[in-house]
């Protein structure tokens, strides 16, 4: 996918070290683009049943129940415990490069595609996922300056 590194903090890093912060980097993009589609859906007024009266944003945390946010704290555990960058063969399945969570039953037409289209949406997906990290910092910033309704006008 290439390298960028201005500052070349990474020159000195071999090749493992290097695949494990892009390893961390996909994972913390990936997170970010859930986050910023998360804090829109909830900003808009969307809730689930039982939750109308719940707040958005970092409101939500003061007003959540505590058993709740065990509950999202176990979740979250369980998942990076399940989140091996480098996970083995299962069901026959090799994964192609580290974040590959295919599973040898969910294809999507991924092995069919030349490695010029594979190579071009893996950069797709992590520009994206850098985007949505600066998207959920600006957010959030945002919230916390209180000015966030002039840049996201469609509270509910």
């Amino acid at each position: 996918l290439g390298l960028w590194d201005p500052l070349g903090v990474t020159y000195s890093e071999d090749k493992e070290k290097f695949e494990h912060l892009r390893w961390v980097e996909l994972k913390h993009g990936r997170v970010a683009m859930l986050a910023v589609v998360g804090y829109l859906v909830t900003y808009a007024g969307v809730r689930f049943p039982g939750a109308e009266d719940m707040p958005s944003g970092f409101a939500a945390f003061s007003a959540a129940p505590g058993m709740v946010i065990a509950q999202m704290a176990f979740t979250i555990g369980i998942m990076e415990a399940a989140n091996n960058p480098n996970p083995g063969k299962l069901n026959g399945f090799e994964p192609e490069f580290m974040g590959d969570f295919r599973n040898g039953f969910l294809d999507f037409g991924w092995d069919k595609q030349s490695d010029e289209w594979k190579q071009k949406k893996r950069a797709i997906e992590l520009n994206n996922g850098r985007a949505a990290q600066m998207g959920i910092l600006g957010i959030m910033v945002h919230e916390k300056l209180g000015n966030l309704d002039a840049i996201l006008p469609f509270q509910n």
